[in-house]
C-alpha cells in the first residue's frame, strides 16, 4: 500500500511517499504555500500521480497532546483535502519529524545549503516512516 505524507508548515510544505509495499518512507519533494485550495489540489495531483492509497498528514501537537495553531491550520488543510478526494486522510501526530530529519540530514554529513533545501521533505519522510512503522501492514498471503 502506497502512501503519501505531507509536513504542512507555514511556507514550505515537505512531501514523502512510501515504497509500494508500504514499508520505507522517502522524500518526495518541497511545495511553496500558496493558499489552502492550491495546495489541496497540489496534494491530491501527486497522490494520483503516484497512485497512493491514502495520504498521511502531520499535525503538530504540543507536549500534552493537544492542537495548537500549526495543528489546526494541518486540520483545515485535512479538510480541504478530504473536500476534493476519496482516498482517505489520516492525521498523524508529527511533532518530532523536524527534528528527526534534522538529525538525519546531519548524520549523512549533507552541507547547510543541501539541508535547508531538503528539510521539508526529509520531514515528511520521517513523518510518514513513523506512521508506517506504527501502523504495520498485516503480511501478504503465501501465494501457491
Amino acid at each position: 500500500m502506497r502512501l503519501l505524507a505531507v509536513d504542512p508548515g507555514e511556507k514550505h510544505i515537505g512531501v514523502a511517499v512510501s515504497d509500494p509495499s508500504g514499508i520505507i518512507a522517502r522524500p518526495l519533494t518541497t511545495l511553496m504555500h500558496e493558499s489552502r485550495a492550491k495546495d489541496a489540489e497540489r496534494l491530491v495531483a501527486l497522490a494520483r500521480e503516484h497512485e497512493v492509497e491514502g495520504i498521511v498528514l502531520g499535525l503538530a501537537l504540543n507536549a500534552q497532546g493537544e492542537a495548537g495553531p500549526q495543528a489546526r491550520r494541518a486540520e483545515r488543510l485535512v479538510e480541504a483535502l478530504r473536500a476534493i478526494t476519496d482516498v482517505p486522510v489520516i492525521p498523524h501526530d508529527e511533532s518530532f519529524s523536524s527534528a528527526t530529519a534534522q538529525t538525519l540530514m546531519l548524520a549523512s554529513g549533507k552541507k547547510r545549503r543541501e539541508r535547508r533545501a531538503q528539510i521539508h521533505a526529509v520531514a515528511a519522510a520521517a513523518l510518514l516512516q513513523s506512521y508506517l512503522d506504527a501502523n504495520p501492514l498485516p503480511p501478504a498471503p503465501p501465494t501457491g
